[in-house]
């Protein structure tokens, strides 16, 4: 008898990436599919691009859809209800109020010939439980997630492997609350979500690095970014690497980060007491950073969490690298249909 399988989809604005378990949960494989979103073909267009990036996964890894016991599906962007995509910032217009659990749902049954269960929710839960279950082993520790990226996406994995979604599927948003601005010595810079109270995200992900830059004009006027003409994007998109080769004022821009970093993991884990914290994102990223800079980062991060924090907490606080990069929300979403569905 086959074994089964469960299948997980990443969807961005622009490219998807496929992913599958076994019903033990360990991936059917480590290499990455990807394909075209083609969310300017529309809802169709994307649902097609979808269903042919899961039949290529599986024609590739010689299966095939009556293995398929569920399906995930990973999306960065908030609900307005279980399955149907709220506005956000970084998707096409197109995809708000879609009900995009009813429609997949029915294409999957059409290409499968049979009802396919369904799971569908926010990637960086999504991402989180792909990662927790790397890091807690046969444990039932609960993990708390931050991924600085484009913005800062997070997660809290329960001792079920299941993520804190919320009453209202927006849970874990911490990318957008307050940063600790009394002890960072900035300014409440505005936040692409609309809030001007000095979102997290603002100062500890690319987002935010314009800001960061030019308040060090003035530390480090002679500084060749500060005497280029490219556009601000681009400057700051050269940050992480100059801070691999050790550039004063990169370094100055991402231990910052890593501060603020600090100061939101003690938050979190005064409100949620994690028994892991793992750090993901570019930063992390062992192809584009040294493994002094991920040392670096994450030290200043535990440096700064550490006095205020529970006596406890401070003698079993541990903060680690994320170790699946691009493929943690294609398998945490098999990970999610398999938590689900599985028997």
């Amino acid at each position: 008898m086959d074994k089964k399988i469960f299948i997980g989809t990443d969807s961005g604005a622009t490219t998807s990436k496929i992913g599958a378990v076994w019903e033990d949960g360990t991936p059917v494989t480590t290499d990455l599919l990807q394909r075209s979103t083609n969310s300017n073909l529309g809802k169709q267009g994307v649902l097609d691009s979808w269903l042919t990036g899961i039949s290529d996964f599986l024609v590739k890894n010689s299966l095939h859809w009556d293995q398929v016991q569920g399906v995930g599906l990973a999306m960065p962007a908030p609900f307005l209800r279980y399955g149907v995509v709220d506005k956000a910032p970084n998707m096409p217009s197109i995809f708000e109020g879609w009900d995009v659990h009813s429609d997949f749902s029915k294409e999957l049954s059409r290409i499968a010939h049979t009802a396919i269960p369904l799971a569908v929710g926010n990637d960086g839960n999504y991402g989180g439980v792909a990662e927790a279950q790397r890091v807690r082993g046969e444990t039932k520790m609960t993990v708390l997630m931050l991924a600085p990226g484009s913005g800062l996406g997070g997660a809290y994995i329960g001792s079920d492997g299941l993520p804190l979604e919320g009453d209202h599927l927006a849970g874990m948003e911490l990318g957008h609350m307050p940063a600790v601005l009394q002890n960072l010595d900035t300014k409440p810079y505005p936040c692409g979500c609309g809030r001007d109270w000095g979102c997290v995200e603002v100062y500890t992900a690319i987002s935010g690095l314009p800001y960061l830059l030019e308040e060090r004009r003035s530390k480090f006027p002679n500084h060749f970014l500060f005497h280029s003409d490219r556009p601000v994007k681009e400057k700051v998109l050269e940050l992480r690497g100059l801070a691999q080769h050790g550039d004063e004022l990169a370094m100055d821009i991402f231990d910052f980060q890593a501060k603020v970093m600090g100061f939101h993991v003690a938050n979190l884990y005064m409100s949620l007491d994690p028994g892991i914290v793992v750090i993901g994102g570019g930063l992390m990223d062992p192809f584009a950073t040294t493994q002094e800079f991920r040392d670096r980062y994450i030290r200043i991060v535990v440096e700064t969490a550490i006095p205020y924090l529970w006596k406890s907490q401070q003698a079993t606080i541990k903060v680690v690298p994320a170790t699946l990069g691009d493929l943690s929300q294609a398998i945490g979403s098999a990970l999610v249909a398999l938590y689900k569905f599985g028997n």
